[in-house]
């Protein structure tokens, strides 16, 4: 018998298709229009069509269950959550190394980048283009006082893991308008 799947179905495959394992709460905000309970609805019928298998004791799901969670990709995936509700379903996906995520929000391009302690030179790879902006994702926002920006708007987050199953994500400007005015929208917070 031949299943169809449904659109939110069909999401949920793309997205665990183009970033390999994704946190089961990962998911559950990405289907942000759908109730907590439709959306685990969602995932038990992939997973009873064997289409979605649990990772690591449930916490992750991914297309294969052999498949090891990308921990740059999944901190990407938990700053894009952020902006989620004004990013349609299928315009977002992994960017160009060496950034992990690129989406589309009112017609302007961003690129998230992870960046952990010592990585601070892989900045000088990115190719800033017109109506791009950058999101780098840090271990701590001291961080970014080392950093060579691109000659581009940059943002910068924080994800911090508390112990929770979602990590807080914190945003900051680097001050003045580098970021083109669009900081006040998401509530961040000047570099200290």
């Amino acid at each position: 018998m031949i299943s169809v799947l449904l659109q939110d179905e069909q999401y949920v495959i793309r997205w665990l298709t183009q970033y390999g394992a994704l946190a089961r709460p990962q998911i559950i905000h990405m289907l942000h229009d759908k109730p907590v309970r439709t959306a685990e609805k969602i995932i038990g019928n992939l997973k009873r069509e064997h289409m979605v298998s649990e990772i690591s004791g449930g916490y992750y799901l991914g297309m294969d269950p052999l498949v090891k969670p990308d921990q740059r990709i999944i901190s990407a995936v938990w700053v894009l959550l952020k902006f989620i509700g004004q990013v349609e379903p299928m315009a977002h996906y992994p960017a160009s190394y060496p950034s992990q995520i690129f989406f589309l929000k009112n017609d302007v391009g961003y690129e998230i980048m992870v960046l952990y302690e010592g990585e601070q030179h892989l900045t000088r790879l990115l190719q800033p283009e017109e109506d791009l902006k950058y999101i780098l994702a840090l271990p701590h926002i001291q961080m970014a006082r080392g950093l060579k920006l691109p000659k581009a708007p940059c943002l910068f987050a924080t994800v911090d893991y508390n112990g929770g199953d979602e990590p807080g994500v914190t945003f900051y400007s680097g001050g003045g308008d580098e970021y083109g005015g669009d900081e006040t929208e998401i509530g961040n917070r000047t570099l200290p």
